[in-house]
């Protein structure tokens, strides 16, 4: 058979015929006088191997230690290894068709929110971080548009203990009522000048109703607020807006060092 008549046979390509024999997987046939590959069914019949092992998920290395073992050992340890794989993927995909089916309802029932699909740790705080009693705010929605930046590049770990530190704002309709409010006077600073006299005073109230837990987080810089982050954050508010926001991370960076402090203090007690 020729290589075209060999690749027909098994349902690929001369290409593919080609690459297997540059990989090693499929043994090169002896060349005629002509110079043409003669291949013969035994060449055939590994083709057709390589192909059912591909198609079980194999990878070329793979196939090709599979094929150099004549006990069939390396078959076996692989195709355990597959089937573990297998598994994983569909436990991912089970988790992922829960999440759809969820995102789903919420869509049918008019409770998707605005940002779209984000992970269930935002969803439920999404409602604390929204409008007041007068209306839409500027500054909540943006604040939203923030957190679910960070529900998409936060590792796991770090969202689920991040927005849990911000449960409090969700469970405490005092706690979101205050922060409805604050929401209100950041909007009003819209037009100010980053000088006007109410931007340390709301800093300091923003400062104060921020979580010890999320402090913590902070301090151990495990959100993603450095230098060109922090500057585009900052960008998307007005000026005064701005300056209450830098006024307030930097109370909070205070309230971060002295908790280390104190951290650092009681360790050496302790010894």
């Amino acid at each position: 058979m020729r290589i075209g008549e060999l690749a027909a046979l098994a349902g690929v390509t001369t290409r593919t015929v080609r690459h297997y024999h540059r990989l090693g997987v499929l043994p090169e046939p002896g060349r005629l006088a002509n110079g043409y590959r003669e291949y013969g069914i035994r060449h055939a019949v590994a083709l057709a191997r390589v192909r059912r092992l591909t198609g079980l998920g194999m990878g070329l290395a793979e196939v090709r230690e599979v094929l150099a073992d004549e006990a069939g050992v390396e078959l076996v340890e692989i195709l355990g290894e597959l089937d573990a794989d297998l598994a994983r993927q569909e436990a991912v995909i089970a988790g992922r068709r829960a999440r759809l089916g969820e995102l789903m309802r919420q869509a049918r029932e008019g409770r998707l929110p605005a940002e779209g699909p984000v992970s269930p740790e935002l969803y439920g705080l999404l409602g604390a971080v929204g409008a007041g009693d007068s209306g839409d705010s500027g500054v909540a929605a943006k604040d939203r548009s923030h957190l679910a930046l960070l529900d998409t590049v936060l590792g796991e770990d770090d969202r689920e203990r991040f927005f849990g530190a911000l449960r409090p704002f969700a469970d405490d309709e005092a706690l979101a009522g205050r922060v409805h409010g604050l929401y209100e006077r950041l909007d009003a600073l819209a037009d100010a000048e980053p000088d006007d006299p109410r931007v340390g005073p709301l800093g300091d109230e923003l400062a104060a109703v921020v979580p010890e837990e999320l402090v913590r987080l902070m301090g151990e810089q495990r959100l993603p607020l450095g230098d060109s982050f922090g500057k585009a954050l900052l960008a998307d508010f007005t000026p005064a807006q701005a300056a209450t926001v830098r006024h307030m991370v930097a109370k909070i960076a205070a309230r971060a060092r002295a908790g280390a402090r104190a951290g650092a203090g009681r360790d050496e007690g302790a010894a």
